[in-house]
């Protein structure tokens, strides 16, 4: 039972008497698949005031990284408040005339994806303006055993990292509420203002840690464009940094897990990352269509052949060091200032990136992956008291 189930299966009590608003997307629907919208639209004792909506907008229909602004909702007559407009943050106007702020969103589990960082952001500002944050809680799609990749340097925390995490962080979204409401220093805001800030979070019932979303019974609803199913979630934390500025791109068929370059035959992609022995990992070739040409094409899918050998960020570093070892010159060592910062806010740091802009293909690889491994373990220990689920 996901959080708005059981919201709804105790009545609602948290929201009664409340004038509420929603900050949902097109992945924000019951275990039966109805939204969260439909659902809280005819909760007795509830007035729902206003919609609140995130990247790629409510329906899931805007491109990614596509600014847009307030609208009316055909759907309902509601006003949506965008968070991916001129701010992304909601304004006090935006906030007057509600109680309480119910989230509903759907995470991958990967730092960079903004869904939790529309949360965090929006969590300060109703902090900030004595209003309640409600949290109905989500599966961790990745399970919430998988912690892995690179840590983020608080100093680089941007909406691309709004926690200081792994790169994977092994928590569900209400779990990350938790923590930022406990945590001093991830909310942008007063420490008397977090610590007066009331948060609650529903807890989903029936979730086990180890649970991946395929162990679930749940359907997957695109989270966005790029995300249309589970593969894909499994995909962006093995793919989405490795094929930044690296040259190596993913097919349309097969997002985050069908990989290609322009200038590199898939058989010697193959052949390389074969040599490398990554752990949990298998792959085979794919006919694709260019997505430039439209003619048919080869691309090297990616298996995850062990789930629990498997570490989700490796193969990223590994591309980028193959990158560097079969193209005439080093793509990282030439980089604009803007594509410098935004790569570095992806990673957390810029220690990588500064070593294999300076080494090339001889950047060890294997001792990033050890160092982030120690410090997963570190987190996950750490962040234990946030969890809700055992």
């Amino acid at each position: 039972m996901l959080g708005i189930d059981v919201l709804e299966a105790e009545g609602f009590a948290p929201l009664q008497g409340k004038r509420i608003g929603l900050l949902t997307h097109r992945a924000g629907v019951n275990r039966e698949g109805v939204s969260t919208i439909t659902v809280l639209r005819r909760a007795p004792g509830v007035r729902f005031v206003s919609l609140f909506s995130c990247e790629n907008g409510l329906y899931g229909d805007i491109p990614s990284g596509k600014n847009y602004g307030d609208q009316v909702d055909p759907r309902t007559g509601l006003m949506v408040h965008s968070l991916y407009g001129r701010s992304r943050k909601p304004t006090p106007a935006q906030l007057h005339g509600i109680d309480a702020l119910v989230i509903d969103l759907q995470d991958i589990g990967a730092r960079s994806y903004t869904f939790v960082s529309a949360m965090k952001v929006a969590m300060e500002s109703c902090f900030e303006n004595g209003v309640e944050v409600v949290v109905l809680d989500r599966p961790n799609p990745l399970g919430g055993l998988k912690v892995d990749g690179p840590p983020l340097d608080p100093r680089y925390m941007s909406y691309v990292g709004e926690f200081p995490v792994p790169y994977v962080h092994g928590l569900t979204i209400g779990e990350l509420a938790r923590m930022a409401k406990s945590e001093p220093g991830i909310l942008q805001v007063p420490e008397a203002v977090r610590e007066r800030g009331r948060l609650t979070v529903i807890p989903m019932r029936g979730w086990q840690r180890s649970m991946r979303w395929s162990e679930t019974g749940l359907n997957w609803v695109p989270t966005s464009p790029l995300i249309p199913d589970f593969t894909a979630v499994a995909g962006y934390p093995m793919t989405g940094l490795g094929s930044e500025l690296s040259g190596f791109v993913t097919s349309r068929e097969f997002p985050f897990r069908g990989i290609s370059h322009k200038n590199i035959k898939p058989e010697a992609i193959e052949k390389e990352l074969a040599s490398f022995r990554i752990p949990g990992l298998a792959f085979r070739r794919v006919s694709v269509l260019n997505a430039k040409t439209g003619l048919p094409g080869t691309a090297l899918f990616i298996e995850i052949s062990d789930w629990d050998e498997w570490r989700p960020t490796e193969l990223n570093f590994y591309l980028m060091k193959l990158a560097c070892k079969l193209q005439p010159r080093n793509p990282f060592a030439s980089l604009t200032p803007a594509e410098t910062a935004h790569f570095i806010k992806l990673t957390g740091s810029p220690a990588f990136l500064a070593d294999i802009a300076a080494h090339g293909s001889r950047v060890d690889v294997d001792a990033y992956i050890r160092d982030w491994q120690l410090r997963s373990a570190v987190f996950q220990e750490q962040s234990r008291r946030f969890w809700l689920y055992r």
